[in-house]
C-alpha cells in the first residue's frame, strides 16, 4: 500500500489576501519559514522514499526544509503538482475577485471553470494532471513506498476529492491550510484518506467566536487558492 504525504507550502506575503497562482520568485516569508521548519520537524521520523515538489518557489522552499538531513534523497520536481493556472486572476486581491461572476461558478461548479485569459486553465485539468502525477509516482516507487508531495491548496483538495471518490464540484468542502499534512494510502482497489489538513496545532479554531462577532454571518465561500489558514 503506497502512502502519500501531501504538504501544502508555508505562508508567503501574498497567501490569503492575494491569489498568487504561478507568480514567479515568491518565497516563504518569515511566518512561512517557521511553518516549514515545524512541519519538517514533525515529519523527521518518517523515512520517505521520495520528496517531490511543485516547481514554484514557495513549495521548493518548504520541501527543502523537509529534505534537510535526509541523506541519499534529492528533491524531485514535477510540474504537474504546480498550482492551478488562474490566468488573468493571478495576482489580484481575493476581495476583488469575489465580485467577479466567475467566483460563484468556482464555488458551486468548479468542474465547469476555465480561468480567464490565455494562461487560464480549467480546474478539471488541474485535477487531472495532479492525480496523474500521483498515480505515476505511486507506480514508480512501489506498493511499500512512503513519499511526500509538496503542492498547493487547490491542487491538494483536488487530489483528496479524487481519493474520496467525490466529484470535483464537491472539492470546495475540503480544507488544506498552509503547511498542513494530508495522508492518503493507495491500495490495489481504492485509496484510503487517513488524515486531512493536520497542522498539529491546538484547538483554538474549534472554540466558539466571541459574542460580538457572532452577529456577523459567516461566509460559506471557499477561499480560492486555499487561503492563509485559521
Amino acid at each position: 500500500m503506497t502512502t502519500l504525504v501531501l504538504v501544502r507550502h508555508g505562508l508567503t506575503h501574498m497567501t490569503g489576501p492575494v491569489l498568487a497562482g504561478w507568480t514567479p520568485g515568491l518565497h516563504l516569508d518569515e511566518r512561512g519559514v517557521k511553518q516549514a521548519e515545524a512541519v519538517a520537524e514533525r515529519l523527521r521520523p518518517v523515512p520517505f522514499d521520495a520528496i517531490v515538489s511543485s516547481p514554484l518557489d514557495r513549495c521548493l522552499d518548504t520541501a527543502g526544509h523537509i529534505l534537510e538531513g535526509r541523506e541519499g534523497l534529492e528533491l524531485q520536481v514535477d510540474d504537474r503538482l504546480g498550482e492551478c493556472r488562474y490566468g488573468d486572476w493571478t495576482g489580484k486581491p481575493l476581495k476583488e475577485l469575489a465580485k467577479d461572476p466567475l467566483w460563484k461558478v468556482v464555488q458551486n461548479h468548479p468542474s465547469a471553470v476555465v480561468f480567464p485569459g490565455p494562461e487560464g486553465e480549467p480546474l478539471r485539468e488541474t485535477q487531472n494532471r495532479a492525480v496523474a502525477a500521483v498515480r505515476e509516482w505511486n507506480a514508480k516507487l512501489g506498493p511499500d513506498a512512503t513519499w511526500l508531495a509538496c503542492s498547493h491548496g487547490d491542487v491538494i483538495k483536488a487530489i483528496v476529492a479524487d481519493a474520496l471518490g467525490l466529484h470535483l464540484d464537491s472539492f470546495q468542502r475540503i480544507q488544506a491550510d498552509p503547511c498542513s499534512v494530508t495522508i492518503i494510502r493507495y491500495s490495489e482497489l481504492r485509496p484510503f484518506v487517513v488524515r486531512t489538513n493536520d497542522t498539529g496545532g491546538g484547538v483554538a479554531d474549534l472554540l466558539p467566536p466571541p459574542k460580538k462577532s457572532r452577529r456577523k454571518k459567516a461566509s460559506s465561500d471557499a477561499v480560492v487558492g486555499g487561503g492563509a489558514g485559521a
